[in-house]
């Protein structure tokens, strides 16, 4: 193995926690991996990683190591990605992984034009909505929708999706139309609460330029999309969520929208990735053409 496949070893090491992980993702020997890392301690004359039952870390030369690693790493594949204006594509394996929903209506029915424009690159995709620990598992980047929480990645911000207030035909005919947000009072909401932290969220709104927040009383809270609309359409109470999940049922009537002169503020969707990949070519691209894709689409 030469010295950049073992630095690419190396970091991935660093970046799992583990020998044996860090060896399956880059399709290597477990053997294979102890003994190029045990040679490279011995060209270098440091101990990079502390090993532990349970975890590998690194050493603080190993700290150290593994940072310039990064930096060289990534100038490498940037100059392989072509130099001036050679055409050489991007090209490997990018790990991402994407909200489901997102996921589903933007991302996946157009894929097939990423490849067209990248056939080099494969993609390996996770979709969910928990948090990820991009580093610990080896992801590249990843799409979420809205406000950032995690302020050690880089963020870029792709899209605004606007949203709406909703409830089923069905349920409005028997409690009436709210007219005002004093109006909400008499409503019950379908909640959507979060799966890490259990918390409920409110209702947001937007009147006169100022937010206001609305917390509705309601038989069942979720913590999934399709849940949510699913519930909504059995009549039990409003939704708040981006248009685009009910547009087929607001063009044929079955949900209809309220309050639509103090809509919530547009859901932000963004990409995060870790600051050591921000150089990556297959990340930019990727990152690139998922902001022209969801510019267009939203």
């Amino acid at each position: 193995m030469d010295r950049l496949d073992a630095m690419r070893l190396f970091t991935r090491i660093v970046e799992l926690g583990s020998f044996s992980r860090a060896a399956d993702k880059l399709q290597l020997p477990a053997a294979t991996a102890t003994h190029t890392i045990k040679q490279l301690e011995a060209r270098l004359g440091v101990r990079l990683l502390q090993r532990t039952t349970r975890h590998v870390s690194a050493t603080l030369d190993g700290q150290a190591y593994y940072q310039r690693c990064v930096r060289i790493l990534a100038d490498v594949e940037e100059t392989e990605a072509g130099f001036g204006n050679s055409g050489v594509l991007p090209r490997g394996k990018l790990r991402v992984d994407l909200q489901g929903t997102l996921a589903r209506h933007f991302v996946l029915p157009r894929l097939s034009e990423f490849f067209a424009r990248y056939p080099d690159i494969e993609l390996e995709i996770g979709m969910g909505d928990r948090l990820v620990d991009l580093v610990r598992e080896g992801v590249d980047c990843v799409l979420r929708g809205g406000e950032l929480r995690d302020s050690s990645m880089v963020a870029r911000r792709v899209a605004s999706l606007q949203q709406v207030t909703c409830a089923s035909a069905g349920y409005l005919e028997r409690h009436g139309t709210p007219r005002t947000l004093d109006e909400l009072a008499r409503h019950r909401a379908v909640n959507f609460h979060s799966i890490a932290s259990g918390k409920t969220f409110p209702f947001d709104f937007m009147v006169d330029g100022a937010a206001r927040s609305v917390a509705l009383p309601g038989s069942v809270s979720v913590s999934n999309a399709e849940a949510y609309v699913l519930c909504c359409a059995d009549g039990l109470g409003l939704i708040q969520l981006p248009r685009y999940h009910v547009a087929a049922q607001l063009r044929d009537g079955s949900f209809l929208e309220v309050l639509d002169d103090c809509r919530p503020p547009a859901m932000p969707v963004s990409v995060m990735y870790p600051h050591q990949r921000q150089l990556s070519p297959r990340v930019r691209v990727f990152v690139d053409w998922l902001a022209d894709m969801m510019s267009a689409a939203s």
